[in-house]
C-alpha cells in the first residue's frame, strides 16, 4: 500500500503544481484540481479493496497518515472554490465575509478540541478505535459524515484528521486575503518585479527564515513574506500551501535553492579562470 500511495499522491501533487503554473483562472483551476483529488482517491480506493492491508499497524498508518493528507486537499480547494464563488463585492462586504468564514473554523476547533490535542500531541493509545476499519465508538465525537461513508475504504477519525490539516490551510488562505485587502499595491513603489516562479520564491523565505537571518531570528514567516512580495512587486497568494507541497516531494524539494547555489558556484569559477 505505501508504494501504491507515494505514487499517487506524487502524481497528484506534480498535476496540481503543474495547473497552478499553467491555469490562468483561479476558479477552472480549482475545478480541475478537485476532480484530479477524487480520481485519486478513487484510484487508491479500487487498490484497497483489491489488496487490503497486511496488518493493523499499516491500516491505521494509511487511515491516520496517508488518506488524510488527499482528502484534506479535497477540503481544503472545495472550501476555496465556496469562498470565491460566494464572496460579495465591495471592501467592507468582503472584510466581514472572511471574517465569519474564520470564525466557523475557530468554532469547529472548539466543538472537537479533545481530538486537535490527541492527534498534534501525536498520541496514539486509541488509535485502534479511532483508524481501524469498523471499530467506532459512539462516544468519541463522530461526525454525521461517517454513518454514510463507505466503512471499507473509512474510520471513525480519518476524515476528522483531514479536516484538522485542510482548515489550517484554509485559516492561512483567508488570513493572507485578509492582509492583502489592508495593503497598499506594491506596483509603484517597487523597482523590482520578481519574475521567476511563486515556488522559487517559497523556497527562498523559508530558507531565509529557517537560517534566521531578520532580527535575530524572531521575524515572523508571514512578515519575511510580505516584505519580499512588496519589495518584489508579487503575490504569492497561499505561500504556506506551496511550502506544503514543497515539503511533501519526495525528490528536488530545495530545486530552486540548489540550482541558486550550482550557479553561483559555477560563476565564482569563471571568475577565477580569467
Amino acid at each position: 500500500m505505501d508504494k501504491f500511495y507515494n505514487e499517487t499522491l506524487n502524481r497528484l501533487e506534480t498535476e496540481i503544481q503543474e495547473l497552478e503554473i499553467e491555469t490562468n483562472c483561479q476558479i477552472q483551476r480549482i475545478e480541475t484540481v478537485i476532480r484530479l483529488i477524487v480520481q485519486s482517491l478513487s484510484d487508491l480506493k479500487e487498490y484497497l479493496l483489491k489488496k487490503d492491508f497486511e496488518n493493523i499497524e499499516e491500516e491505521i498508518r494509511f487511515f491516520k497518515y496517508q488518506k488524510p493528507v488527499i482528502v484534506s486537499k479535497l477540503i481544503y480547494y472545495n472550501a476555496i472554490y465556496k469562498i470565491e464563488t460566494k464572496k460579495p463585492y465591495g471592501a467592507k462586504p468582503i472584510k466581514k465575509y472572511f471574517n465569519d468564514e474564520l470564525r466557523k473554523l475557530k468554532r469547529y476547533f472548539d466543538n472537537n478540541l479533545e481530538f486537535y490535542k490527541y492527534y498534534r500531541t501525536n498520541n496514539s493509545f486509541i488509535d485502534e478505535k479511532f483508524f481501524v476499519r469498523g471499530k467506532f465508538d459512539i462516544k468519541l465525537s463522530l461526525d454525521t459524515f461517517y454513518f454514510e461513508a463507505d466503512h471499507r475504504f473509512s474510520t471513525s477519525h480519518d476524515y476528522k484528521v483531514a479536516k484538522i490539516i485542510a482548515n489550517d490551510l484554509i485559516q492561512v488562505y483567508i488570513e493572507d486575503k485578509l492582509n492583502n485587502s489592508n495593503q497598499k499595491k506594491a506596483s509603484d513603489n517597487s523597482a523590482l518585479n520578481w519574475t521567476g516562479s511563486k515556488t522559487a520564491l517559497t523556497e527562498l523565505i523559508y530558507a531565509l527564515h529557517s537560517q534566521g537571518v531578520f532580527d535575530n531570528g524572531n521575524a515572523d514567516i508571514k512578515v519575511i513574506a510580505k516584505t519580499l512580495e512588496l519589495a518584489f512587486n508579487i503575490s504569492l497568494g497561499d505561500f504556506y500551501h506551496t511550502y506544503l507541497e514543497l515539503k511533501s516531494r519526495k525528490m528536488n524539494r530545495t530545486k530552486f535553492l540548489d540550482n541558486l547555489r550550482d550557479t553561483l558556484i559555477k560563476k565564482m569559477d569563471e571568475k577565477e579562470e580569467r
